[in-house]
């Protein structure tokens, strides 16, 4: 074999059209604004936020394997910081909800260093607890509403834009941004050295090991960035909501439960899998949500379904089915054409 007759490449001509047809898809979606209506643009909106925390809980467990039950303890903590930062500190929406990504961020590092001593489901339970105790811990804050919550001041509100029409469409494209940033910054970290160690410890936590990797680090590292990337996400969340309560902050089916569906039935560890995810998980409560108790018997039928026929999800099946790609993460090994030159 001639291996100067071989390329190496990491984008298919499947991936090339897709980013082409993303990239059209995209500028339509920022163009929303102009052609939806405020109830389709509520709902893309909020599409895009599980969008960003389902993808973030599938860096967390799909590659890492991590699998939290609590990550609404961030979802809960960034809304809040939100809130005390606008509030307390006169700091804008949009400039608060960075920073409560930061401060999502550095409280990860305790909790990280606490819950990293337990392994399996008792690691998934302790993310539970830790989130529990987020939630009661915010209750006690009087000057954030204690339990029964609290709402941002119409000041505050106001100072975003002016208008409801340009607040709306501000709250819009924050959203999108951050999805499309969450997407890109997981893309570009599996792409990263320290995503291919995470490759190696999802592949075999053994070998990686004995090859050097350093597997507490690596999830260490994975665990915080997830931490900061939810608690920014969250403060989104709630800025659209314009109130927060420590039952709505840390609603374990609104932001694990949901999230993990949407991961599950999607496919766990590929990007792709969250945004086909997504796309179900929303199909499927716009037409049954009106059935009330039923429609969470419907979910769960669904993730069974799925989950026995299609055990990597539904992306999974599609992948194995036609071979297509969309972002990778391998490289790819094609033959050169030949020229008559040559």
């Amino acid at each position: 074999m001639n291996f100067s007759d071989y390329t190496i490449t990491r984008m298919s001509r499947a991936a090339q059209v897709a980013a082409v047809i993303g990239g059209i898809g995209l500028i339509i979606l920022i163009a929303a604004p102009w052609w939806a209506g405020r109830a389709d643009m509520r709902l893309l909106g909020e599409m895009f936020l599980y969008l960003a925390l389902a993808s973030l809980w599938n860096l967390l467990a799909g590659y890492a394997g991590l699998v939290s039950v609590g990550q609404q303890a961030f979802v809960g903590f960034g809304g809040y910081m939100l809130f005390a930062l606008c509030i307390f500190g006169g700091l804008s929406p949009v400039a608060a909800i960075g920073i409560a990504g930061i401060l999502g961020a550095l409280i990860a590092v305790p909790v990280a260093l606490i819950i990293f001593r337990l392994r399996g489901a008792y690691f998934a339970i302790g993310t539970w607890v830790i989130a529990e105790v987020f939630r009661m811990s915010f209750a006690q804050i009087t000057a954030l509403g204690g339990g029964s919550g609290t709402s941002l001041p119409v000041n505050i509100v106001r100072s975003m834009a002016d208008g409801r029409s340009a607040r709306e469409a501000l709250s819009y494209w924050l959203a999108l941004g951050v999805a499309v940033f969450v997407i890109l910054i997981i893309y570009l970290f599996l792409r990263s050295r320290t995503g291919l160690s995470l490759s190696a410890i999802r592949d075999n936590e053994l070998a990686a090991g004995s090859l050097g990797i350093d597997i507490w680090r690596t999830k260490f590292v994975v665990y915080i960035v997830t931490a900061g990337l939810t608690s920014l996400v969250g403060g989104l969340i709630f800025l659209q909501k314009l109130r927060i309560s420590p039952d709505a902050g840390f609603a374990v089916n609104d932001w694990s439960a949901f999230v993990i569906f949407i991961v599950v039935i999607g496919g766990i560890g590929t990007i792709e899998g969250p945004i086909i995810g997504t796309l179900i998980f929303f199909a499927l409560r716009e037409t049954f949500a009106d059935l009330g108790t039923t429609y969470l018997i419907i979910l769960g039928l669904v993730a069974i379904i799925v989950m026995l026929k299609a055990p990597q999800g539904v992306w999974g099946l599609v992948r194995n089915r036609i071979g297509v790609q969309l972002f990778p993460l391998t490289y790819r090994v094609q033959k050169k054409s030949l020229t008559k030159g040559n």
